[in-house]
């Protein structure tokens, strides 16, 4: 088999769409949609800590619990666009996502807040699988769906940049919930638009949508995600092992029937294609190593170095600058030298930028923290827009939202394992700090916590309390940092083998 990565074949006349390009203005609308969601929260994580005053559990949940549903979803939703068609279930869940956020908005505790994550993962589970695979059906010249991929990757990245200074001039003027209604007027253009723009497309003979199968696989995800937070935050326990016992054995039971059913959700043989593989795997080791930095640096800028959150989103700006523009070049440079090239190039830098960050301090200027955050961003846009141009190219147009799925579950699962593995290291680092006589036991919980508890306490007391609360949260963030930095060095070796012999096909 070779391993040129092929297209579908289609008509000269059907390569180039009319009203494409608008279409995909849409999409990007949906992509935006997300990341501005993914990226405020963390900027809102030490108000939300002040207003709801959760535990650190209860805190890694809020963040955590929206990539855990999306991740049991995603597949399920991916192959549901492909049967009922992949504008409808995009525009449902558009809507869906608007009117959750307000739910998110206006939570009154960490429980409720936890469940409205969870019901946002939901309705998030139906929006990107749904962008990437209308891009496979608008865009079937190689080079021009290249560009598209770059723009969708590009959007997504541009939504981690905007997301932090639209939330910190938000938090300086409202309160933390008004982070999550900026999702509404993005919902409301995406859906009156993209009725009259977006093309529908299904498959047309895609067999029953097997219910077993998509409780398999919700099952089996949050399982085993759920049973390796809690090890690695509590250590293993029966209930633990049990959990994670269950959620494998759900995961070989949908895996087993995908083998076995004559129109499965998830055709497992595209596994066979080394490059489809390499890709899914590549995305899922790159975002667990970047995950600790993505929840963990909004607090360090803010609680750390005090500054304003709005200051906060601006800083972490040249990671998303990096990534939009590497993003729209990465199909043209994956060409001119070769897939594993570009993308284990991009791991690699992103690795060496977070090993830089094993050296912040309390005092650290920002030209350090901008130029890691800037090769950060240039990585991963070579990285994650290569491998998704790879894993789209390599099915035929008819299973593209399973496929686009797969992908994003790679994204999800790595985010939920990511802060599950690298949070509970930052946690249990945090813990261990020496704090003086009077300090209640909620300051060890979380910085923000600290910080909380410091404001009612005497100055000889809450200095020296911030003191080493702060300095316990940096060398946390030095094991965090240097974690993923190992992740990701092993990723881009790994890389480099796995997408041997790829290429992305040119125009015929």
């Amino acid at each position: 088999m070779t391993s040129t990565l092929r297209p579908a074949i289609v008509t000269r006349e059907g390569e180039k769409r009319p009203g494409r390009w608008l279409a995909l203005s849409v999409l990007v609308l949906a992509v935006l949609l997300v990341a501005v969601d993914a990226t405020v929260l963390g900027l809102a994580t030490p108000y939300i800590s002040e207003d709801l005053k959760p535990t650190g559990t209860q805190l890694l949940w809020i963040g955590d619990v929206y990539s855990f549903v999306i991740a049991g979803l995603l597949v399920s939703m991916g192959s549901l666009g492909d049967r009922i068609g992949r504008k409808r279930i995009l525009l449902g869940g558009a809507t869906a996502f608007g009117a959750i956020s307000v739910l998110n908005a206006y939570a009154t505790t960490p429980e409720l807040l936890i469940l409205a994550r969870a019901l946002l993962g939901v309705a998030g589970a139906t929006l990107m699988p749904a962008t990437l695979a209308l891009i496979r059906n608008l865009f079937h010249d190689p080079r021009e769906r290249s560009l598209a991929v770059g723009v969708w990757g590009a959007t997504a990245s541009a939504g981690t940049a905007v997301g932090p200074v639209a939330g910190g001039f938000l938090l300086e003027h409202f309160w933390w919930g008004s982070v999550f209604l900026i999702n509404l007027p993005v919902m409301a253009v995406l859906v009156l638009v993209g009725i009259r723009t977006l093309p529908e497309y299904r498959d047309p003979d895609p067999g029953p949508w097997d219910l077993i199968s998509v409780a398999l696989s919700l099952v089996g995800m949050i399982g085993l995600v759920y049973a390796v937070k809690e090890a690695a935050t509590h250590g293993f326990t029966s209930a633990t092992l049990g959990v994670g016992l269950l959620g494998a054995a759900a995961l070989y039971g949908f895996v087993h029937r995908q083998l076995t059913l004559p129109a499965p959700l998830l055709n497992m043989r595209l596994f066979r294609n080394r490059g489809f593989s390499g890709a899914v795997v590549a995305d899922l080791l790159t975002v667990l190593g970047l995950s600790g930095l993505v929840f963990f640096l909004s607090q360090y800028l803010q609680l750390v170095q005090g500054r304003h959150p709005f200051e906060a989103g601006l800083a972490e700006l040249p990671g998303g600058i990096g990534a939009v523009v590497a993003g729209l070049v990465a199909g043209r440079a994956a060409r001119r030298f070769s897939v594993r090239a570009v993308v284990s190039g991009g791991l690699a830098a992103m690795g060496l930028a977070l090993a830089a960050l094993t050296t912040l301090t309390r005092s650290t200027g920002y030209p350090l923290i901008g130029a890691a955050l800037l090769v950060v961003g240039v990585g991963a846009g070579f990285s994650f827009t290569v491998t998704a141009d790879v894993i789209l190219a390599g099915v035929p147009k008819e299973q593209a939202g399973a496929a686009s799925a797969v992908s994003e579950t790679a994204y999800e699962l790595g985010a939920a394992l990511g802060i599950a593995l690298l949070g509970s290291i930052m946690t249990a680092a945090y813990h261990d700090f020496t704090a003086p006589a009077g300090t209640p036991a909620a300051a060890h919980e979380s910085l923000g916590a600290a910080v909380r508890a410091a404001a009612d306490l005497p100055p000889h007391t809450s200095e020296p309390l911030l003191a080493a609360a702060r300095e316990s949260f940096v060398h946390g963030l030095h094991l965090a940092s240097g974690s993923g930095a190992v992740v990701l060095l092993a990723t881009a070796a790994a890389a480099w083998f796995l997408l041997k012999g790829q290429r992305l096909e040119d125009a015929g």
